[in-house]
């Protein structure tokens, strides 16, 4: 009996330092709980990160909530962010850097009513076009800069309405369009009752303005610290085996999302259909950084004639060290 009670105490011990020894980290998401996050609760859930030492602790993000605005205040060590907000960021002096881009294409469209006669982008003018921001905007700023369509609300410019993390404008038809995901938005127009005869879309992947969505991003200055860029290697590669088993098993993944979802917003369906979505824009991406992908992120926000999102090609805004001793 002795030495069973040493011999447990001995396991609780052990289980006790191993807690300890644990390495935290803070991951802040760019919005609340639900599939576009997947590969994260998955990692958790299956003890991918426990097997790579790590406490991960995921806070969701919300309407009010900029990823960068919480990373420079020190309230994560790592955040999921857009690229154009990113970069954007980082000329305006937060010096985020790209350690890992689990998404391999991009979500965005504009979605409007049919009932508009709008057929083209040409037809935007003169429109209320709903668009979020929080660094939401760039893309779209982007996008109407490349065809010399004025945002100032003129007659051969476009109304922008700034808009809620809902569809609500264009069902209560009081915008043209809306901005939605190809996973998320979209979605919940058709599920108000519009079918996808009523509706015109605009993908931005279509339109040739798509920029990179959805990367993992830390400041600068703390990937000189051994120790930090130690624990990015082990988060990433913790992460992006979440995100292999999301897109492998999305009806488990989407059940893993709804567990973790305090909120109790979302359904079952919704998050199953989404993480389907996710999967296609997830796909082809083992978490390193497409140099091409960046590339054409960059020229894409530096294009416009006027009002370019970012003025010059940015310096050390991505590494692929991370990764590289990540995935290899």
């Amino acid at each position: 009996m002795k030495l069973a009670r040493l011999a447990l105490a001995a396991a609780m011990a052990t289980t006790a330092f191993a807690a300890q020894a644990a390495d935290e980290v803070t991951l802040q998401l760019k919005w609340v709980t639900q599939a576009q996050f997947a590969g994260y609760y998955v990692a958790q859930d299956k003890g991918f990160y426990e097997e790579e030492g790590l406490d991960v602790e995921i806070k969701p993000g919300g309407p009010d909530i900029a990823p960068a605005q919480v990373i420079a205040g020190g309230g994560a060590d790592v955040v999921v962010d857009w690229m154009p907000s990113a970069l954007a960021s980082r000329e305006k002096g937060v010096p985020l850097v790209n350690i890992a881009q689990p998404f391999k294409s991009s979500g965005m469209m504009l979605t409007c009513r049919k009932e508009t006669g709008i057929e083209s982008p040409e037809d935007f003018r003169g429109r209320t076009l709903g668009v979020w921001f929080f660094g939401n905007e760039y893309p779209f700023l982007n996008w109407m800069a490349k065809l010399g369509i004025p945002t100032d609300g003129s007659d051969e410019g476009v109304e922008v309405l700034k808009q809620g993390f809902n569809v609500d404008p264009l069902l209560q038809k009081q915008a043209d369009c809306v901005s939605t995901m190809t996973y998320n938005e979209y979605w919940q127009v058709i599920d108000a009752g519009l079918s996808p005869d009523d509706l015109v879309v605009f993908k931005y992947e279509d339109e040739g303005v798509s920029t990179l969505e959805d990367g993992l991003y830390v400041l600068e200055e703390n990937l000189e610290d051994p120790a930090f860029a130690d624990r990015m290697v082990r988060f990433v590669r913790a992460s992006m085996k979440g995100w292999k088993y999301a897109e492998e098993n999305p009806d488990e993944a989407a059940e893993i999302v709804l567990d973790n979802d305090a909120s109790g917003a979302q359904t079952e369906k919704h998050q199953k259909r989404m993480m389907g979505e996710i999967a296609k824009l997830t796909a082809g991406s083992d978490g390193a950084l497409d140099f091409a992908d960046y590339a054409r992120t960059v020229m894409s926000l530096m294009g416009a004639d006027s009002d370019p999102v970012i003025t010059k090609a940015p310096e050390g805004a991505w590494t692929h060290a991370i990764t590289d001793a990540a995935l290899n």
